[in-house]
């Protein structure tokens, strides 16, 4: 296939460019070549929001729109004079509002998530833009994504501890869920849309499976090999302040991706991957100062 890949210099859309160009497919990808490019892969050097001629008259079996964070992120690629079969949107499941029962299926109205607040709203433009524009489109919605190339402070946060020997912080008791979904499973769930034209358009996607935070700490320690000791923080107003992820327990119905594709990796060996990347990538992770926040406070 000839893929258009938006992106492609960081995580998600750079593993997505990877795993593609690495079986084969022609792969372009779409950015402005501030960084270095994966291996394989065509650039076409343009900001999607300045795009000028860049992509006019140019063809693909499909485009995987792993970088629309917004309506207008949309309106610039489908007016650009691309040409393409299937359409694929990496959106997120911050697109369904806390209030709303769970676990949150696809049938759901969307709309802004206050945990998420502007991410979440421009979320929902984009994919309100594209389905009003290209109603065969097809729509991810996934949880935290994980693995090798992971360059937000979530899972390498976790392995920093551990390769330090420190003690973990854990907010509240411990048993807040998280629900995660591997980059290669992503990767493999879109090649499945793309072969099989399934007739839902709109997916969840995820481990059928969430895992408690306190599990979470002990996979990352035991993938990156060092002793967990665990510290329960009870009376901390904002746990943001020193850990990775957001006081939101939510879960997903995935029973329609899991009517196409019904195994997902295992967590663990998805962790051990994804340390196995961080060992060697430690400088392309953003860091946040939560380690610092730690030590002068809870020291």
């Amino acid at each position: 296939m000839k893929l258009l890949i938006t992106g492609g210099t960081v995580f998600v859309s750079k593993f997505t460019a990877s795993y593609f160009a690495g079986r084969g497919h022609e792969v372009y990808v779409l950015n402005r070549g501030t960084r270095p490019q994966a291996e394989g892969v065509n650039l076409i050097k343009a900001d999607r929001n300045s795009l000028g001629s860049a992509l006019c008259g140019m063809y693909f079996d499909a485009v995987i729109d792993v970088c629309a964070y917004k309506e207008a992120d949309i309106n610039n690629l489908l007016d650009a004079g691309i040409k393409f079969d299937d359409y694929v949107l990496i959106s997120s499941s911050a697109v369904y509002p806390e209030t709303l029962p769970q676990p949150f299926n696809e049938r759901q109205p969307i709309g802004k998530n206050s945990i998420w607040g502007d991410y979440s709203s421009g979320k929902v433009g984009a994919e309100v833009c594209l389905t009003s524009r290209y109603p065969n489109a097809y729509v991810i919605r996934p949880p935290y994504l994980y693995g090798p190339m992971q360059n937000l402070y979530r899972e390498p946060f976790v392995f920093e501890c551990a390769n330090l020997k420190r003690k973990f912080y854990i907010p509240g008791d411990g048993e807040m869920k998280l629900l995660f979904f591997h980059v290669e499973d992503l990767c493999r769930f879109i090649y499945i849309i793309l072969k099989q034209h399934p007739d839902n358009h709109i997916f969840n996607v995820g481990n059928t499976q969430p895992v408690s935070i306190s599990t979470f700490a002990e996979l990352c320690y035991r993938a990156a090999g060092a002793p967990l000791e665990k510290v329960f923080v009870k009376d901390h107003p904002n746990q943001r302040d020193y850990f990775s992820f957001h006081n939101y327990e939510y879960l997903l119905d995935v029973s329609l991706q899991n009517e196409i594709m019904p195994e997902q990796k295992d967590l663990y060996c998805g962790l051990k991957e994804s340390y196995e990347w961080y060992k060697s990538n430690k400088e392309e992770v953003r860091k946040k100062p939560y380690i610092d926040f730690i030590d002068r406070n809870f020291q």
